[in-house]
């Protein structure tokens, strides 16, 4: 230390001297951050998960993932030039490609062109808006609904503005990411349980339902990393027993389960109404994008006029609006898509379970895990089906825990026969070399 700087110790006594070292370091510390340029800080997994998706080597899964498709994604896809048998699609209808669904978009783009381009409140509003909500409401028999540009977004809006302190939010522990933002953002107290255990959820209400405001019961209609079902007639009836609301998110139901295509709902006969929400996607069975929220007229008035995410957003593009419409229209003109679809389904885990592949507790809907249990086994697994021209990509930790890494298939109407036939059984031979 320059002489000056040993003299500001003269005379001080030992805590005097600590104290003053410890200003003039956190005194330095301020002067280097005002002189770096002003950056985020990453949280230290981040490094973790880059290395995943920038090594190509015995771990890495830069090679499988933001594939550049061209064409469609539907039963096949093309990347560089070579047609694959994709399993990465959720165009369990084929509704996306579909010319009268293609046909309605481009009409809208020429009448409305390709946005609104203003929040629906001000001046994005259009006929085909409301016809679709109407069209939705009519077809989960409820009594209104609401459009919103995103899947994600929506649960984030509804659950975020619908609940808040003082309320309570129980979900299953493995319920989609945005049904959790939604609780955060909502500030409510929230009581995951375990998954599709209605019991342990009876128990959590007994507990803490007569301390909360409002209390709000989130389930999926079909889960999309193990593509099980819940059973909602029992969930139903604890959240009227307990007073609570419950709401059911149908992104992967939608279309897929019900002898017509109408979801959890049909699929168990139950009454719409003893669902207080009922949310969907528009991204899957309607080929088109954005999301959906239908239930009580006062409960959609009450978002359509002060939900922020509905409110300050440019309404839902015109071409998205009218596919998702004429899709709901073909669906309703084509139930045998449905049944197509579920025996597809029925088909690939009845041939993968005489194949000796582990399927979860997929039943009944049109994802199906390959579970593998190794993360690494699971990439390897996905290169070797690539490389025979199957598309089926792994998920692997930390998206679920190390020892449940799987193949996730989702199937699609217009697999055929012979494909599903020739998945099952390249998935088969690929992992007995492994």
């Amino acid at each position: 230390m320059a002489d000056g700087g040993s003299r500001r110790f003269d005379g001080l006594t030992t805590e005097q001297k600590r104290a003053l070292a410890e200003k003039m370091l956190r005194e330095k510390q301020t002067r280097s951050r005002m002189a770096a340029p002003a950056s985020f800080i990453f949280p230290p997994e981040f490094a973790q998960l880059r290395d995943y998706f920038r090594f190509d080597g015995f771990k890495g899964v830069a090679d499988l993932f933001f594939q550049i498709c061209d064409g469609l994604n539907a039963a096949h896809a093309e990347i560089d030039g070579r047609r694959y048998l994709n399993f990465c699609s959720y165009n369990y209808l084929g509704m996306s490609g579909d010319p009268a669904v293609s046909a309605a978009a481009k009409e809208a783009i020429d009448r409305y062109g390709t946005s609104v381009s203003a929040s629906r409140l001000v001046s994005g509003e259009r006929p085909l808006h409301r016809q679709l909500e109407r069209a939705i409401a009519d077809w989960v028999r409820a009594e209104d609904a609401l459009l919103f540009v995103g899947g994600f977004s929506t649960n984030e809006n509804a659950i975020g503005h619908l609940m808040g302190a003082g309320d309570l939010v129980v979900y299953d522990s493995l319920i989609h990411a945005s049904i959790q933002q939604g609780a955060k953002l909502a500030r409510a107290t929230v009581a995951p349980f375990p998954h599709n255990n209605p019991e342990a959820l009876d128990k959590i209400l007994q507990r803490r339902r007569g301390d909360a405001r409002h209390a709000l019961v989130v389930i999926e209609g079909v889960y999309s990393m193990d593509g099980d079902i819940p059973d909602l007639p029992r969930f139903i009836e604890i959240a009227k027993r307990h007073n609570a609301l419950l709401m059911v998110d149908e992104a992967h139901s939608m279309g897929v389960l019900g002898a017509t295509g109408r979801g959890i709902g049909e699929h168990f006969g139950i009454s719409p109404g003893d669902v207080d929400l009922w949310m969907g996607t528009l991204s899957k069975s309607f080929a088109s994008c954005g999301g959906y929220i239908a239930g009580r007229a006062d409960v959609v008035e009450y978002l359509r006029l002060t939900a922020p995410g509905f409110v300050y957003s440019v309404g839902l593009s015109p071409p998205d609006t009218a596919a998702a419409l004429a899709a709901l229209e073909q669906l309703k003109a084509e139930p045998e898509r449905v049944s197509t679809l579920q025996a597809r389904a029925r088909l690939f885990i009845e041939r993968a379970r005489a194949a000796g592949l582990d399927t979860g507790p997929s039943h009944g809907s049109a994802v199906v895990p390959i579970m593998i249990g190794s993360s690494v086994k699971s990439v390897l697994l996905s290169r070797a089906l690539m490389e025979r021209g199957i598309l089926a990509l792994p998920i692997i930790y930390p998206a679920v825990p190390e020892n449940t890494a799987r193949l996730r298939f989702f199937i699609s109407s217009t697999h055929g026969v012979d494909e599903i036939e020739q998945a099952v059984a390249a998935t088969g031979e690929c992992l007995a070399r492994l």
